[in-house]
């Protein structure tokens, strides 16, 4: 169905090894990595940049307009991104993969719906570090299962550290947020059914991801599907804004679309390249940036104990890093 819809765009042929040369030269150079010291570094390096590109993500939600409103918008921005790519720049998806775009695009809805309404009824101090830290402790368990992946224990000490830290920072904010606490209890525990859930996108898509050659194929087309649903679901408020406020928001969507090209696109080619554990972990240090960006940039005051809790997702972040 899809490549009949694609046929009818002048000058478009889907054929199986369609692609830019371009694309070409990058995919080849980035598949002689896999397995090499080089493609190890790689790695940590996109999983860090994942990292400080993740907390600029999640702090664009919790901001002037609706989280659903400005995740519709991110999401139609980076949907309609994609579609040049998958026209005219990566390869034309083999059968298999049209299973796994469909099982990953639902996995990511379900997330996506349970943070947006997490944001909604909590604080962002307290409910972004409760779905990062409940994320990869439970994708390092699945990637032990899934990719048979082992780690040393030094490098267990080290998540434990990690997620210690963030969750006792989700405690510490708790304790001084002045919030309705049946409220903020209730967006608890949506944070950890998302943390459960990004835990399944993060380990799925890894699978997906190394289930074709081609990596950019995978991550050209799922952008393009993945920017359909949430557009679909909000779009009676998006036409409802006042005309003041539409402008701010698209290009809070655009730059939105771009960081998630980069955060997500990043993490990706991470798993592809390294431990799908050890990369989640790494990723998870978003909590650590997002303190930073608000010291910063928002000029906010940190307290010895919040400092010390960022010290201990910093130690684990190391540990994990170089305990192997």
């Amino acid at each position: 169905m899809v490549s009949k819809i694609l046929l009818g765009v002048r000058g478009w042929n889907p054929r199986p090894g369609r692609h830019s040369e371009a694309v070409a030269i990058m995919t080849d150079w980035f598949l002689s990595l896999e397995g090499t010291d080089a493609g190890h570094r790689l790695a940590l390096a996109l999983a860090l940049l994942a990292a400080v590109l993740h907390a600029v993500f999640g702090a664009m939600q919790k901001g002037r307009h609706d989280p659903w409103i400005t995740r519709g918008a991110i999401d139609l921005s980076y949907g309609l991104m994609a579609v040049p790519l998958v026209l005219f720049v990566v390869p034309f998806p083999k059968a298999h993969m049209w299973p796994l775009f469909a099982t990953a695009v639902v996995i990511h809805i379900v997330y996506k719906l349970l943070q947006a309404r997490a944001y909604s009824l909590g604080a962002y101090t307290v409910v972004y570090p409760v779905v990062r830290g409940t994320g990869p402790l439970i994708t390092v368990l699945a990637a032990g299962m899934v990719f048979q992946e082992h780690y040393a224990p030094l490098q267990w000490l080290g998540f434990a550290v990690l997620v210690s830290g963030i969750f006792g920072l989700a405690l510490y904010n708790l304790v001084k947020t002045k919030v309705d606490r049946g409220i903020l209890y209730h967006a608890l525990i949506l944070a950890f059914l998302t943390g459960i859930l990004v835990a399944g996108y993060t380990t799925f898509d890894a699978y997906a991801i190394r289930a074709t050659r081609d990596p950019f194929t995978f991550l050209a087309w799922f952008f393009m599907f993945d920017g359909i649903a949430i557009p679909i679901l909000v779009h009676r408020r998006l036409l409802a804004l006042p005309k003041g406020e539409r402008a701010p928001l698209v290009w809070r969507g655009v730059i939105g679309g771009v960081v998630a090209y980069f955060s997500f696109g990043s993490i990706m080619l991470a798993t592809r390249l390294d431990k799908v554990g050890e990369a989640a972990v790494l990723r998870e240090t978003s909590t650590l940036f997002a303190l930073v960006i608000g010291i910063v940039f928002l000029k906010e005051t940190v307290g010895p104990r919040r400092a010390a809790l960022m010290g201990l997702i910093a130690l684990g972040a190391v540990l994990v890093e170089f305990g192997g």
